[in-house]
């Protein structure tokens, strides 16, 4: 057990990867910390309770296809699995008339997906790096009803604001979730599967292994590691943690309020100012009953600002949920306004499909995730144009004693709750090989 302020690993950050990592090495008899500058645990899951006694996730809520180790976390914490409905393709929507998927804009967008895809799979050339995805989608796409579906469809898969974003470094990621049609797809792809106790039974069955040695309301102002076998650790209240290792599993832009000593080697102060955290909203408007499986369904691309896609994420034999995704420049609009207007101007764009029932939820729960002051954003962060440091996956090299994880670090599906779980088990082997230390471990 850690002897007060002193253990043989600090976890900073008890997110999804910070109590992978830090439970991975917990089962290997190795004493650990986990501290946590929110008030909450979980990172970017988060979750509800409606008052219709239904749960909901408002932050990472699916797992798909490939996922494995976010499904096998989720049976053996008891979760019940099931699909997102969908009636195989989402209603396309715009001025308050469905747009049909075999319209010329439609058509072409899909053209210029497919050949995307294929070039990220063959050759991305470097030159991509300098062209932002905002203007490839103005100088290449003709029409501005296929140019609003391929702005939509890509921000809300990465949360990028396109105008800083590269397309090389969103091409660069597009294998490593499986493909496009794996990031976009509902059945059989990354928004499979959802859970009906929330994705908050992982984060407490996690926590629930390391009790009391998760610290909360901890903000980390500085590391020092001016020791080859000690790292202190201080917090804003003036508190000091040592360790022989330490974990972090802060993303990489929401590292400027930590003071290194030494300083950070250059390539990682690079890391650090060349990236943004992702811009996201996220809303769920509960019902008695999810009534919009009697007519087109609860799937839904919506075209005027803001911009948004509509699942249903409700569970079966449950109240109705519609989950909005906001991403990009679109989000950073809904902040001005209040939370009331906000529901009235989304649930508005889909009055003209759903009829007025729509307008009415019982309850109404929403996240701005860039607005978060410790998560910064959401889903993930990525490099900014002109640069390469944060390509995908991010580099996670250890720096003298300090290792690295999060999902941006992930080699396999960054950004998804699957690359956090990837990436904390990745940590921990690193950090208990390092310890010599390992018995079985990931």
């Amino acid at each position: 057990m850690p002897r007060g302020n002193r253990a043989e690993v600090i976890v900073i950050g008890a997110g999804l990867a910070g109590l992978t990592a830090a439970t991975e090495l917990n089962r290997q008899g190795i004493d650990v910390i986990v501290l946590e500058a929110s008030s909450r645990i979980g990172g970017r899951v988060n979750s509800a309770t409606t008052s219709l006694g239904s749960h909901l996730d408002l932050g990472g809520q699916w797992i798909g296809h490939g996922h494995h180790r976010i499904a096998a976390l989720v049976n053996k914490a008891k979760g019940t699995q099931f699909q997102t409905f969908t009636r195989g393709l989402p209603t396309v929507a715009r001025d308050g008339r469905t747009v049909s998927l075999f319209s010329p804009s439609i058509i072409l967008s899909m053209i210029y997906l497919a050949l995307f895809e294929l070039a990220s799979r063959m050759y991305v050339p470097q030159s991509w790096i300098d062209v932002t995805v905002d203007k490839a989608i103005q100088t290449l796409v003709p029409l501005e009803i296929a140019r609003q579906f391929l702005r939509l469809l890509i921000a809300v898969s990465s949360t990028a604001e396109l105008g800083e974003v590269s397309v090389y470094n969103f091409a660069k990621a597009i294998p490593l979730s499986g493909g496009l049609s794996t990031m976009l797809g509902t059945r059989g792809g990354a928004q499979d599967t959802l859970v009906v106790e929330s994705m908050s039974i992982t984060t407490s069955m996690l926590a629930s292994e390391l009790s009391a040695n998760i610290l909360t309301d901890m903000p980390i102002t500085s590391v020092s590691q001016n020791h080859s076998d000690n790292v202190m650790v201080r917090t804003a209240s003036g508190r000091e943690f040592h360790a022989r290792k330490v974990i972090i599993t802060v993303p990489p832009p929401m590292l400027k309020n930590i003071t290194f000593d030494p300083p950070m080697p250059l390539e990682r102060k690079a890391l650090q100012e060349n990236t943004r955290m992702g811009v996201v909203y996220k809303a769920i408007a509960v019902f008695e009953q999810p009534f919009w499986r009697d007519g087109l369904g609860g799937e839904f691309l919506i075209l005027d600002d803001p911009a948004c896609g509509v699942f249903d994420t409700s569970s079966p034999g449950g109240p109705g949920h519609l989950c909005f995704l906001v991403a990009g420049t679109p989000a950073r609009q809904l902040d001005m306004l209040d939370s009331n207007a906000r529901r009235e101007l989304l649930l508005s764009r889909l009055a003209p499909h759903l009829g007025h029932r729509v307008l009415q939820p019982v309850d109404w729960h929403e996240k701005a995730w860039h607005s978060d002051e410790y998560c910064g954003g959401g889903y993930l962060g990525y490099a900014i144009v002109g640069t390469t440091e944060g390509i995908l996956p991010m580099p996670h090299e250890p720096t003298n004693n300090l290792h690295w994880a999060g999902t941006e670090t992930a080699e396999e599906h960054p950004g998804y709750l699957e690359g956090a779980l990837q990436s904390g088990e990745r940590a921990a082997g690193e950090v208990a090989r390092a310890l010599g230390k390992v018995h079985g471990i990931k």
